[in-house]
């Protein structure tokens, strides 16, 4: 019928909802910029999603799933150095993409959450927390293989690799260009050691 509505094409609107969290972070996304850059009224984003927030939780856990499961599929490497370079130097692809926000979405979006927005500050830490768990993870299998010296810690790597990977992030955020921060990775990984020693 002519005089309908277009169809709500949920998805879409997921993933322009993803892309203006993703460059401004949760708390300074009003739901007047949803509404702005949906193209739909707010009841009709109530109606899909149910809150601005369950809406953000929705749009970091695609982005998890798609442009940010570039670590889960990096830390896949038979290699553990070819998985840690692997890793940083996709975010860099992924963080500085001139067609798309720049950095991280979870560590770019939690920045100055004021208390009211706890809940989502807290998910988004328990999500970088669970990428730190997963490269100790990895370095830890590395060890156990033989990979890595049997006297490495893994945590304290594991710790200073999620550190590269997040600052690659603001860095990204900040303009820096992917050459300078590619030549940091490559700096990076001189920190993890040659194959197991004393074998």
């Amino acid at each position: 019928m002519a005089g309908r509505p277009r169809e709500f094409d949920r998805d879409q609107a997921l993933r322009q909802a993803q892309e203006l969290f993703w460059t401004r972070g949760f708390e300074t996304t009003s739901m007047a910029d949803l509404v702005a850059a949906l193209g739909i009224a707010s009841a009709r984003i109530y109606a899909a999603f149910g809150s601005k927030e369950a809406l953000f939780r929705e749009a970091i856990e695609l982005y998890e799933s798609q442009e940010g499961g570039f670590a889960d599929l990096a830390l896949q490497e038979p290699d553990v150095h070819l998985a840690i370079e692997r890793m940083l130097q996709d975010a860099v692809a992924l963080y500085t993409r001139p067609e798309g926000p720049r950095g991280c979405m979870v560590v770019a979006s939690a920045v100055n959450c004021s208390s009211d927005n706890d809940s989502v500050r807290e998910w988004l830490a328990e999500h970088r927390r669970a990428r730190t768990a997963s490269i100790i993870q990895r370095l830890e299998a590395a060890v156990q293989a033989g990979e890595l010296p049997r006297d490495s810690d893994a945590t304290a790597l594991g710790d200073y690799y999620a550190m590269v990977l997040h600052g690659l992030s603001v860095q990204a955020r900040d303009g820096v260009s992917a050459a300078r921060l590619l030549q940091g990775v490559a700096l990076a990984m001189h920190v993890l050691p040659d194959g197991a020693q004393g074998h």
